[in-house]
């Protein structure tokens, strides 16, 4: 409703500010809750106020009518619908963004859908296999059913699927629903209230054997129908649980007809078997305990997750619990999973040789050519995926303390770890490992005058830098602020170091999560060293980074200013685009659109950069970010991060 309004509103295609529009969208609730009301009017008036001296000058108004947000929202929220139509497809305005967001806004498919999933245990229920099973009675609740004509249509189209009357459930306080549910919910787990269960719809299985040949084998930690609350054991099986390293654990869900009990070993395979995200963790370590036997226990929590506790043996007592969230879609978990390659072991063992606790006899020229070894035995690591990779780096890990055997020794193992841990987040336990690795920070280099070992500092923490928080983020740009300065006033101490300054530029660019005004001040600066001819063209890269309308990792709150961001862009747009590419792609990421009417620059700036992209041919995709919302292509996101990302790792930008 905002957005027709606001077409009536503005003219020549303009849009309005970010203020502006909130307001509108307030005004239009507002007027969608008065056309929807009994006896409402025929219309009624939005308006947008002015700012400032022209507060009511500036005033603009638009009306709407019963008869057009009737259109929109009943007919587009709750239209008429057979009952086997399933929920379409299609992008809509809100996407998958971290929750759930639906592409179909009508309503009545989803319950559609929702009844036809459980139409064959509804038939066994009723004992009537006749016809689409629709619920005898409907109790309505939410804000949305305050108005009679949206809850009128969705009774409508119940009768009609169910071909007879529906009984509506009265709900005098539907903005209450929640708290009286939670009140009566509290009340019966005190005896004092009715309480309904179903149990577990489900039986869940642990996979025992996930990176093995289908068909793989699985254990029954909770059969369907079990209580929620009720914790079952499997005492009669002993597990061997790791301590104090990465582990992972895989689930799958069925729901056939097969009645399994605890314990129960099954094959898992057909359509019956779900998989579930995996959950990853790392528990503690007792001193001198690499493994400790345990007995598994596993319950259905009143909120809907499966909570699985390791029980030791020698101790019940003493747990370890783990929480599988069950409610949403199940999806699996973007191909985290599968076989390590075949000849890892031995990739293991060269990296141990080189690295490992017992000092062998290697030449240097066996440790520089550790990458080419490497590759010889996996392939091109532009091709290792993202499993294989954090193995590796849990290798090299084995090895940090032995890093300073040599400057190729730092060079190489910095090298290695910073690779197979980009970006530093997206897999399970990225979290722990970039912990682990950020503690080496504070040691620092032992071969500090090696200008590679320091070139390979710096950009293993550009690597990783989308896994480090703020505080670390910060404490790298209080070392490396000075770096950025001109020569004449850098420390003394630092004169006569090579420090690999365009790679620090580049991490410079990575750290989106300090505060925007650093991200001002370091852009600020580099845009001056611009002017000198011995500048690196590769600096723009940084200033794009910097100044991103759509960060890569970072928060929508902390990207840098619009109006600074129009001013960097006037600056990039001087330049010479043919000569210097980076500072094109740095006016693409300046100007690309966000749909956040607070980041986004004006249009006309925006169209300046469109017109300016096609004069040169630049790539298409550079001229669809600047004119409409779109996601990075492989090659693009490549450019953004500074390299190609791990294969199969998807990212949420």
């Amino acid at each position: 409703l905002a957005h027709i309004a606001e077409s009536r509103i503005v003219t020549s295609g303009a849009r309005l500010g970010a203020a502006s529009f909130s307001q509108l969208v307030q005004q239009c609730r507002l007027a969608k809750e008065r056309l929807l009301a009994p006896n409402a009017p025929e219309r009624t008036t939005v308006t947008v106020v002015g700012a400032g001296s022209r507060l009511i000058a500036g005033a603009r108004s638009t009306e709407l009518t019963r008869s057009e947000v009737t259109e929109i929202l009943v007919e587009g929220f709750f239209p008429h619908t057979a009952p086997d139509e399933k929920p379409q497809r299609v992008r809509g305005g809100i996407v998958e963004f971290g929750l759930p967001y639906v592409a179909d806004p009508a309503v009545t498919r989803h319950i559609a859908a929702f009844l036809a999933r459980y139409a064959n245990a509804a038939r066994e229920a009723l004992g009537d296999d006749s016809g689409f099973p629709v619920p005898d009675a409907v109790l309505l609740n939410g804000g949305v059913f305050k108005s009679e004509i949206l809850s009128r249509r969705l009774m409508e189209v119940l009768q009609d699927w169910a071909g007879k009357p529906v009984r509506r459930l009265e709900n005098d306080s539907p903005d209450l629903a929640v708290a009286r549910g939670a009140a009566e919910y509290g009340l019966s787990r005190r005896g004092r209230g009715i309480r309904i269960g179903a149990g577990s719809a489900r039986s869940y299985f642990l996979v025992l054997d996930p990176d093995s040949e289908n068909p793989k084998s699985g254990i029954c930690l909770l059969p369907r129908g079990t209580e929620e609350g009720r914790e079952v054991r499997l005492q009669e099986r002993i597990f061997s649980l790791r301590l104090g390293q990465p582990v992972r654990f895989h689930l799958v869900a069925s729901s056939g007809d097969t009645a399994f009990q605890t314990g129960d070993l099954a094959e898992i395979n057909g359509d019956s078997f779900v998989p579930l995200p995996p959950i990853a963790a790392v528990l503690p370590k007792e001193e001198g305990i690499a493994e400790k036997p345990v007995n598994l226990a596993a319950v259905l929590t009143e909120l809907g997750a499966l909570k699985m506790s390791c029980l030791s043996r020698d101790n019940p007592d003493m747990r370890w619990s783990l929480e599988f969230q069950l409610r949403g879609s199940g999806a699996a978990s973007q191909g985290i999973t599968g076989k390590l390659h075949p000849r890892f072991g031995e990739a293991a063992e060269l990296i141990d040789r080189i690295f490992g606790a017992r000092r062998q006899e290697i030449n240097p020229r066996q440790v520089r050519n550790l990458r080419r070894d490497l590759e010889s035995l996996l392939g091109e690591r532009d091709q290792w995926d993202t499993p294989l990779l954090r193995e590796l780096f849990n290798s090299a890990w084995e090895g940090m303390r032995h890093r300073r055997r040599s400057p190729d020794h730092e060079r190489i193992w910095l090298n290695l770890a910073g690779f197979c841990l980009r970006p530093g987040y997206g897999f399970p336990l990225d979290d722990w490992r970039v912990r682990q690795i950020w503690s080496i920070y504070d040691q620092g280099l032992q071969y500090g005058r090696e200008a590679q070992v320091w070139s390979e500092w710096w950009t293993l923490w550009r690597r990783v830098a989308g896994g480090l928080d703020r505080r670390a983020q910060e404490k790298i740009w209080e070392e490396i602020s000075a770096d950025l300065q001109p020569a004449a006033k850098q420390p003394a101490r630092r004169k006569n170091i090579n420090r690999g300054y365009d790679h620090v530029v580049r991490l410079a660019g990575a750290l989106e999560r300090i505060h925007f005004e650093h991200k001002i001040e370091i852009g600020e600066l580099l845009l001056e060293r611009l002017k000198l001819p011995a500048e690196s063209i590769q600096t723009w890269w940084t200033i794009g980074r910097l100044g991103a309308r759509v960060p890569f990792y970072g928060t929508a709150n902390n990207v840098i200013p619009r109006i600074t961001a129009a001013q960097w862009l006037e600056r990039a747009l001087k330049a010479d685009w043919r000569a210097t590419p980076p500072a094109a792609f740095a006016a693409a990421l300046l100007a690309r659109m966000s749909g956040d009417r607070e980041r986004d620059l004006d249009e006309d700036l925006r169209k300046r950069v469109a017109e300016r992209f096609r004069a040169i041919g630049a790539s298409p995709t550079w001229i669809l970010m600047v004119e409409q919302i779109t996601e990075l292509n492989e090659a693009d996101e490549k450019q953004v991060f500074g390299e190609s990302l791990p294969p199969g790792l998807r990212l949420i930008h």
